[in-house]
């Protein structure tokens, strides 16, 4: 009844032979057609940026969408657009560096390369799904910078904001100075590497308690100016502590008294972090009172929280449900990464945070 299989196929060159099958008998369009009327199952493959080549990865993704859209075409109809992207490899092609020098170029001019570069290597995506079996509408697909494209997400965003789903607030995410754009995470890890890096224990002046003050830690000083508020564990066990030959208390955690504050340093009292919440705190720098109005400074953490800077020093802002003001959430730098002249001395205006 079958066929026995020859020990020594080229499986190579059967696959080939299957592809053509494939393609000179319409199969993938003729599976369509026998499923019409049938619930339809629309997939939306993206988005693969054509002015790449695709790598492995990208063959790995298509195997694994492949076995959904499979299953899917057996128990109903369906179909799959495919999708092109422009990207920004344009930048180095035309001898670009940033978003000072792209601007100088002119951005109208720059988006239409862009639009010319996304089709580069089409030709290359379109053979790597048909390489590996991957049924796409190559003939029709949807194109992120068609204008229809665009539309249909302003479209989205309106009926949003009809159901009133649609409200403005804050995100903090990885940012490049020197592009001026935000950064995705898998941009961020191409150029992850361990380094090492300063930190400091910073002295915040309790308010309502003589020569008393918060001890906090910090891994980014040059957030300092852009502190809104401390951070401490609810449930961790705090201790006001003095150092010997010091008249000054410090309020950090118990656990590290010793290695801060020296062996000899002594211990006057005991408290739970719960203890220190909404407990206020004199500003680091004089400009920083002025900015904040009627910005209220408490306790979260005894470790120094820095407004927009990362999102982990952002969210203890809105513990409770409480949102910070809006002067609390000012960040004490410009896009390209130099300090703003009004939080901090003259001298540091435009110096680079790193």
């Amino acid at each position: 009844m079958y066929k026995k299989v020859n020990a020594s196929l080229d499986f190579t060159a059967r696959e080939t032979e299957t592809l053509e099958f494939w393609k000179t008998a319409n199969i993938s369009k003729k599976s369509r057609e026998l499923r019409s009327g049938q619930t339809p199952f629309t997939f939306y493959d993206g988005p693969p940026t054509a002015n790449g080549k695709p790598h492995i990865g990208h063959v790995l993704s298509r195997c694994y969408k492949d076995i959904i859209l499979r299953y899917k075409t057996i128990r109903t109809e369906f179909s799959i657009k495919a999708l092109t992207d422009a990207g920004m490899e344009v930048e180095k092609l035309l001898g670009l560096d940033g978003k000072e020098q792209i601007e100088g170029y002119g951005v109208e001019p720059f988006i239409a390369k862009c639009k010319e570069s996304v089709w580069k290597y089409v030709g290359d995506w379109e053979s790597m799904s048909d390489r590996v079996g991957f049924w796409a509408d190559m003939e029709d697909p949807y194109v992120t910078y068609h204008n229809d494209y665009i539309e249909s997400i302003w479209w989205s965003i309106k009926r949003i904001h009809e159901q009133g789903l649609l409200y403005k607030g804050h995100k903090t995410v990885p940012y490049c100075p020197r592009c001026g754009t935000a950064l995705s995470s898998h941009e961020v890890a191409q150029g992850y590497k361990l380094v090492t890096d300063d930190t400091v224990s910073v002295a915040f002046k309790a308010k309502g308690f003589d020569n008393t003050y918060f001890l906090a830690w910090t891994t980014t000083p040059w957030t300092l100016p852009s502190n809104t508020l401390l951070c401490v564990n609810a449930k961790e066990l705090y201790a006001k502590a003095q150092r010997e030959g010091d008249e000054r208390v410090f309020i950090l955690a118990k656990a590290l008294v010793s290695s801060v504050l020296g062996e000899n340093a002594k211990i006057l009292e005991e408290m739970k972090g719960e203890a220190l919440l909404d407990v206020e705190y004199e500003p680091l720098f004089p400009f920083q009172e002025a900015l904040a109005g009627k910005m209220v400074r408490r306790i979260r953490s005894l470790c120094n929280a820095r407004g927009r800077h990362g999102h982990r020093a952002y969210r203890p802002g809105l513990w409770r449900g409480r949102r910070p003001h809006r002067a609390e959430i000012r960040p004490a730098v410009f896009p390209d990464g130099g300090f703003q002249g009004q939080y901090g001395e003259r001298d540091a205006m435009g110096r680079r945070v790193r």
